[in-house]
């Protein structure tokens, strides 16, 4: 691991925002690149914005409704709104038209929920991957996002964030993948992982 830069290892004595800043009614953030933590940091998120009084809806495009994850008993017992919508890993698909439906229906029920304003807070969670792989159209993605009720703020997850849902995000954070225990043949560990 290299050794950490002097210069890096000073606090800041000056503010890194050089403009003013401005309120919006609602923002786009993207989670994306190859490390772990794109949907647990989308999590978070729900969880600030039901302390805040919020109506949040949760729509996964991959992951299965049979996978009861931590993250889902708990959130949807705080009253988010959760719909795991697809069948699982892709590998695992022995019907992938039928995947493809289903992220189509997706799809359609994240749009209305842009369009009507229901929730403060809409998480596409793995929405990129339906994207890149041309199962839901991109600019129709981006021009629901952009012309979206004012009150709804979106995170959308996955690797490979088209580059036009980039331009139109507020915050991009890509995460890097430096080591993943499953790589070295250690299982997904109920509570940490799901």
């Amino acid at each position: 691991m290299p050794e950490a830069d002097p210069e890096s290892a000073t606090p800041p004595i000056e503010s890194p925002i050089q403009t003013e800043l401005r309120r919006v009614p609602s923002i786009v953030i993207v989670n994306t690149g190859d490390g772990k933590g794109k949907s647990t940091a989308a999590f978070g998120i729900a969880l600030r914005a039901l302390g805040r009084g919020w109506r949040v809806r949760v729509i996964q495009f991959l992951k299965s409704g049979e996978w009861k994850t931590g993250e889902e008993e708990m959130l949807t017992r705080l009253g988010v709104e959760w719909w795991s919508t697809g069948d699982g890993f892709t590998w695992d698909s022995t019907d992938m038209e039928s995947s493809k439906r289903l992220a189509v229906t997706a799809w359609h029920s994240a749009a209305e929920t842009l369009h009507t304003g229901s929730h403060e807070l809409l998480i596409l969670d793995e929405i990129t991957y339906a994207m890149t792989w041309g199962w839901i159209s991109t600019d129709e993605v981006v021009a629901a996002i952009a012309n979206r009720a004012n009150i709804v703020n979106v995170v959308a997850t996955g690797r490979d964030a088209p580059t036009a849902l980039i331009d139109i995000a507020d915050t991009v954070t890509t995460m890097a993948d430096t080591k993943h225990a499953y790589r070295s043949g250690i299982a997904a560990k109920r509570g940490i992982d799901y």
